[in-house]
């Protein structure tokens, strides 16, 4: 039996070192950042990983050297420097007022100046931050580390509040530009995010930052990968094996499917969302860890502010400087939804510098679409897995009218102000619909000019449906024969269902349907 502690929510490097818990090397990758460069920024999705990573470079320039025994750091350093460190967690603080980011700065502060002192001219936060680092410098006599953890969580949380997000840019960067006027003071500074905010923002001055988030050394950084699986958890992978009655290589597949498939650049591994492996090693059940700790509902706003058409994000293409950096001012949802983690690099054209996104696996992928479900259409949070479960029973039992009363009430009080974008509005529900149903049932869905056409398969059933936007059951019924979307099931065994839909703009619904 393993006797494995797993640090699920834990991110103090002492406390798992200290504890015993479950820690998979990262200090050989730790060593060659230090070694090789000052000034650092990564952006990685919530619960990569981030906060760990920090707290570890924390305790190296503390000059732990007991918490890194038998580690590859413990090879590989010799000299082990005590510095002074200045630690910000952003994460901690709800930035909802223009004060809420002036708190949080000046709880740090007072922190450090009992350590380093104050002084009376030091009237700004950046002036006393920079007053900070100075003294800190001077008082140790080694040059300072400064470690920023969730630097944009102030930023992310303004989005859609242009006045808020403009207050604390105005704050932020003149702090964070403290990094470059003190330079002859600093040994090492890192900040990590989920995001990067760029152009007229934050990192505008700040050019001495090596963005490390596209770069294919540090891929491995945070997350897990393949190789650090078998290579730390092969009894474990049994066991679990065992627990779910799956062979062995059943569930590495499992694994994988719902796990892996992050792409932080192109021609790299697939890493796991570490958050969601290790749960799923504790409790030896395969879930959605990851979206249970809650999803932003700015991704939702953005989507629905830019009207956006759901069925383009799993085959987005954009290029390296649209996804490593946002623009406050920007239209694109895009770059927010890729640096958050639910969107990943799935292909690269190297001639033309695209790169192709998609959901990066079954956990991101199904808890998106289901997170989705119930600021499109008319059911509620609780409601809405149980409403897809129906659905799917529905299709698998071939009670055709009862799915479409079903499917009525999603589009029951349509908001007024989705009638001037109706035909993208209908689309984009379907396409949470099927989208949700297709993963209990083969499902294919296509879209053009004010129509759908689906096909879903079950073990018994076969349905073709086309979907019209102000025309007639009878002429979407007429465009299944016509361009013959029935044609590949005809010698099929399974019952088939060629069904004619009209959504009414007028009642902002599906009005009739027609079964043969």
């Amino acid at each position: 039996m393993s006797n494995k502690i797993y640090p699920i929510g834990i991110q103090n490097f002492e406390k798992i070192r200290k504890d015993g818990y479950f820690y998979i090397d990262k200090t050989a990758l730790i060593y060659q950042l230090v070694k090789t460069g000052s000034y650092y920024f990564l952006s990685r999705p919530r619960r990569f990983g981030k906060s760990l990573m920090l707290s570890t470079l924390e305790a190296y320039f503390q000059g732990k050297k007991e918490l890194f025994e038998g580690l590859a750091m413990e090879k590989l350093e010799k000299d082990w420097i005590k510095h002074p460190i200045l630690h910000l967690d952003l994460n901690i603080g709800k930035y909802d007022a223009p004060d809420s980011l002036d708190k949080i700065l000046n709880e740090a502060l007072l922190g450090w100046e009992a350590l380093y002192g104050s002084r009376e001219g030091e009237s700004t936060l950046a002036l006393r931050f920079k007053g900070v680092v100075d003294r800190a410098c001077k008082l140790t006599g080694q040059r300072v580390v400064i470690l920023v953890d969730e630097y944009d969580k102030p930023l992310l949380q303004a989005i859609g509040n242009e006045a808020l997000q403009t207050e604390y840019r105005n704050t932020l960067k003149p702090f964070y530009g403290v990094l470059k006027t003190m330079d002859g003071c600093i040994r090492f500074a890192m900040l990590t995010g989920v995001t990067k905010f760029g152009k007229v923002s934050v990192f505008s001055d700040l050019n001495n930052l090596d963005d490390i988030s596209m770069r294919k050394e540090y891929v491995e950084i945070c997350g897990v990968s393949d190789k650090e699986i078998h290579g730390n958890l092969e009894i474990e992978l049994h066991e679990f094996a065992e627990a779910q009655g799956l062979t062995y290589e059943e569930l590495c597949v499992e694994l994988k499917k719902y796990y892996d498939g992050y792409h932080f650049t192109h021609n790299t591994i697939g890493m796991y969302n570490p958050f969601s492996l290790l749960n799923a090693f504790k409790y030896r059940e395969i879930d959605n860890y990851w979206f249970e700790t809650g999803t932003p509902t700015y991704l939702v706003e953005l989507l629905k502010k830019h009207h956006y058409n759901l069925e383009r994000i799993a085959y987005e293409e954009t290029n390296a400087a649209v996804l490593n950096s946002i623009d406050a001012s920007s239209t694109n949802p895009i770059p927010v939804i890729y640096q958050s983690g639910y969107l990943t690099i799935k292909g690269y054209n190297k001639e033309f510098g695209i790169y192709r996104l998609g959901f990066p696996n079954r956990e991101v992928e199904e808890g998106f679409i289901q997170f989705l479900l119930p600021y499109y259409a008319n059911t509620d949070k609780v409601e809405s897995p149980f409403e897809i479960q129906k659905f799917v029973y529905e299709i698998r039992a071939g009670e055709v009218d009862a799915f479409f009363r079903r499917l009525q009430s999603f589009f029951a009080d349509t908001p007024y102000e989705l009638v001037k974008d109706l035909e993208l509005h209908y689309q984009n529900v379907l396409f949470i619909v099927f989208k949700l149903v297709g993963f209990y049932v083969k499902a294919e869905y296509h879209t053009s000019e004010g129509r759908v056409d689906l096909v879903l398969q079950t073990d018994k059933f076969i349905y073709v449906m086309e979907f019209k936007l102000d025309g007639t059951a009878e002429e979407a019924l007429q465009q299944i024969d016509e361009r013959h979307y029935a044609q590949p099931f005809l010698s099929d065994a399974r019952k088939l269902f060629k069904i004619g839909v009209n959504f009414g703009a007028k009642t902002r619904n599906i009005e009739r349907w027609i079964v043969i």
